[in-house]
């Protein structure tokens, strides 16, 4: 099945993260509904770093889904524009952050860059 969102946040190790932009900051909450239940996480983002609570604490930035969406988010199997335009979350707030959102998650898990595949192609390792 891959990473669950509880999985991924809580393993989480706040270091610096240099593709994330230096001069944006702010709070994020995840809310993942599931069951009747909802869990929340909060992100608060500054100098490039991710430190992650669990709280129902107000943010700059809702982002609410049923927790299977948090879940593929996690592991890569989903891409948060694609969830966005599917209606599989909704979100409240500054927008800006939600960008920043996609960067803190993962990539598809058989993502390569450009580059190494075209090498691949061409034969050259």
């Amino acid at each position: 099945m891959g990473t669950s969102v509880a999985e991924f946040l809580d393993r989480w190790d706040g270091g610096r993260r240099p593709d994330l932009p230096e001069t944006t900051s702010g709070t994020l909450r995840l809310d993942a509904a599931e069951d009747g239940h909802t869990a929340h996480w909060r992100l608060t983002v500054r100098d490039q770093r991710v430190e992650v609570t669990r709280s129902a604490e107000d943010a700059d930035l809702v982002v609410r889904a049923d927790r299977d969406v948090f879940d593929r988010l996690a592991s890569g199997r989903t891409h948060l524009a694609t969830a966005l335009l599917r209606n599989d979350l909704s979100v409240r707030g500054n927008m800006r952050l939600l960008m920043l959102l996609r960067r803190i998650f993962p990539g598809p898990p058989d993502a390569r860059h450009p580059r190494e595949a075209a090498r691949e192609r061409d034969g050259h390792r």
